[in-house]
């Protein structure tokens, strides 16, 4: 059989079925990796990463997302796709076919190598943490499983040996399953997701009226009576209430240079137990840390008048 007999079997929907699989496939496989090397990030944190942001809670719910919708994808198309097999055993020989699979063989190899060239460079630097080997472990194991199955659908095992076939994807389905509960164990239901993103709109809410509190001690050197004195129509700011509940945020003046801010939370912050969630800020910013745990919370701030020196008047 030649080349243009083998390619002229290859119709439009073939096309389409291999390239929406492959698709679907791809993004999967990307979105278990990126999900499992979230689980290791948050069993074993870096506080350097871990002191700046959360990095959990959106690469995870996207990556879960992808799971969801496009795994099943995949499985369904390539289900049809083998049923066509099966009824005409003359689409194994499909261009379209084999090039796909030879690309997937092409990627995973790619993938295995990288793996071990940056195992062996990382071992030679004598850098190797559990959070590497773990994500090494990922790598390999992923990418050797789909090279194996792969390069034996290329060779028709599974079409000669359909029970294994749907022991296999039984057990894929079970092991893309439990990735995506895991993640719920860390990002909580959609109702919590969004008291966390409540929260976070308080914790900018309160860094906004810090700065504009400390911006008032230094035109007037000495503090607000009362929080409404921050609303200034000439720049603009109104001082801003909770969104979720309409309520003011507590503002008090604890002394002549120090104040404190409070506000009622749905949740503890998340990250590292024992370091803060803060963004990172200019050098000789005052403490800027909202960690804070559920309920109503107060935060202590202390202006540095070398640090934030009065304004000169002209």
């Amino acid at each position: 059989m030649d080349e243009t007999t083998i390619q002229s079997k290859a119709t439009p929907k073939d096309f389409f079925l291999w390239a929406g699989a492959m698709l679907s496939l791809y993004i999967s496989i990307y979105s278990l990796v990126t999900l499992l090397f979230s689980y290791i990030e948050y069993a074993f944190p870096d506080p350097v990463i871990a002191y700046y942001s959360d990095p959990y809670s959106g690469t995870i719910r996207f990556a879960m997302a992808s799971l969801i919708v496009l795994f099943p994808t995949y499985v369904i198309l390539m289900q049809i796709i083998r049923k066509g097999s099966i009824a005409d055993p003359s689409r194994q020989t499909i261009w379209v076919r084999r090039w796909a699979l030879y690309l997937i063989l092409f990627v995973a190899g790619a993938s295995l190598a990288g793996d071990l060239i940056a195992l062996l460079n990382t071992f030679l630097g004598g850098e190797i943490t559990m959070r590497f080997v773990l994500k090494v472990a990922v790598v390999f194991l992923v990418a050797g499983g789909f090279f194996l199955h792969f390069l034996a659908d290329l060779r028709g095992y599974w079409l000669t040996n359909p029970g294994r076939s749907k022991m296999v994807a039984y057990g894929a389905l079970i092991v893309v399953l439990a990735t995506i509960v895991g993640g719920f164990f860390i990002i909580g239901s959609p109702m919590s997701a969004r008291q966390y993103q409540a929260d976070e709109q308080k914790t900018q809410d309160l860094s906004s009226i810090q700065w504009q509190v400390i911006d008032y001690w230094q035109a007037k050197q000495k503090l607000p009576a009362a929080i409404s004195d921050l609303n200034n129509p000439l720049s603009g700011f109104t001082v801003p209430t909770d969104k979720e509940t309409g309520a003011a945020y507590g503002y008090e003046a604890t002394g002549a240079t120090s104040f404190k801010l409070c506000a009622t939370f749905n949740k503890s912050s998340r990250g590292l137990p024992s370091q803060a969630v803060v963004a990172p800020k200019p050098m000789g910013v005052m403490d800027d840390n909202w960690q804070h745990g559920e309920g109503k919370q107060c935060f202590d701030r202390t202006i540095d008048p070398e640090r934030y020196p009065p304004y000169n008047k002209n």
